[in-house]
């Protein structure tokens, strides 16, 4: 059962309050460069819309298919949800112990058709169905059928992975509540049950307002990094925060995890440029601390909402292309907006019990604080 027009509306009111009530990264005086949108979120790019659908229910010994449940989905439409014209984009992967789907017609076609959708590891193939049969139902299949691009992140370790808890309704929750606007973030839609640093992780955003009038923006399901290697603002602050003081830290068996990154711009790029864009995530995430490690699935799209209407069905398309030469602030707003995101995503999420009771612990604001006006002067409140 899909949710009722006003239900959604009240959904969509209560996570836009929550999104702008939330503290964020610069509340605890993080210092970061450039200079972010009016939302500093994902959807500062025109046209873009978020959505999640967030599952929490249960609590204690896991029991296979009943719970506990951490888990949920989050989808990124580049136009919105009342278009079905599809953006130029590219992807890259960083490091391959992951899934997202539809990648390799996006390589080939330098397209990309509808949504992107993250979820939990065991829930790409019903998300994926899910968003094919959203698409034929609103009449938004671009061709005869659907390759949709869906993401994943496990969340194992918080939620009943194995319990395939998340469902079409769930999706459609997500893509119909989808809007403009402030991103609700950590502890929300497919980063409900994810870890970042061993901390509380899940779902961030972030943006820069470049000065030739284009904007950059950036959504990360964030579930990567051991404490030791985490960095804020240079400053080695997981070595700081000590397992014995903030526990737990996983030493056995240990966790790399994995992110999600996707990156919108409205400048005008065609897809090899994209491409290099998706590549330029990789520095953002290497400032938080970041190896990439073998176990890691790093994967990365990056899309354009200019060209409009240039996946025409036939004859020729007016495109227009920025000069290659003109790329590298772009280039760096996608470093500063990644880098922001990831610690949006650690700052917003909140401490979670789940399965076995599990619980991962959400980053200590006021020690952070402690550690930016210690070695961060310059940013610190």
């Amino acid at each position: 059962m899909k949710p009722r027009a006003a239900t959604w509306t009240l959904l969509i009111l209560a996570m836009n309050l929550h999104a702008q009530t939330k503290v964020r990264a610069r509340d605890l005086g993080i210092p970061f460069d450039g200079t972010p949108g009016r939302w500093n979120a994902v959807t500062d790019v025109a046209g873009v819309e978020v959505g999640h659908a967030t599952i929490i229910r249960g609590s204690g010994k896991l029991v296979v298919g009943q719970g506990p449940v951490r888990t949920g989905v989050t989808v990124v439409l580049p136009r919105g949800k009342n278009s079905a014209d599809p953006v130029f984009a590219g992807w890259f992967s960083l490091n391959g112990n992951g899934e997202m789907t539809g990648t390799t017609w996006v390589e080939e076609s330098g397209f990309l058709e509808g949504p992107v959708a993250i979820t939990n590891t065991h829930s790409v193939g019903v998300v994926r169905d899910a968003v094919i049969a959203w698409q034929l139902k609103r009449g938004f299949m671009h061709r005869l059928f659907a390759l949709p691009v869906v993401a994943e992140t496990y969340d194992g370790y918080l939620n009943d992975i194995n319990g395939f808890h998340v469902k079409a309704e769930h999706v459609w929750e997500a893509l119909e509540t989808a809007a403009s606007g402030p991103v609700a973030e950590g502890n929300v839609g497919g980063g409900t049950g994810m870890n970042c640093f061993e901390f509380k992780g899940g779902i961030g955003t972030a943006s820069r307002r470049l000065e030739d009038g284009f904007t950059v923006g950036v959504l990360v399901q964030a579930n990567f990094g051991r404490r030791h290697q985490l960095r804020i603002a240079g400053v080695p602050v997981g070595r700081y925060l000590d397992c014995e003081k903030w526990p737990p830290c996983w030493s056995s068996p240990p966790r790399e995890g994995s992110i999600i990154i996707v990156v919108a711009a409205d400048a005008p790029l065609l897809p090899h440029q994209l491409k290099r864009l998706a590549r330029r995530a990789s520095p953002g995430l290497a400032r938080t601390g970041s190896i990439s490690g073998n176990g890691s699935g790093d994967i990365f799209l990056a899309f354009s909402t200019a060209n409009p209407q240039a996946a025409r069905r036939s004859g020729e398309s007016k495109l227009v292309m920025l000069a290659n030469a003109a790329l590298n602030p772009i280039f760096e707003a996608v470093v500063e907006s990644t880098e922001e995101a990831i610690l949006n995503a650690m700052v917003a999420a909140e401490t979670m019990v789940g399965r076995d009771d599990h619980r991962s612990i959400g980053l200590p604001h006021e020690e952070v604080r402690r550690l930016m006006r210690e070695h961060r002067p310059d940013g610190a409140r």
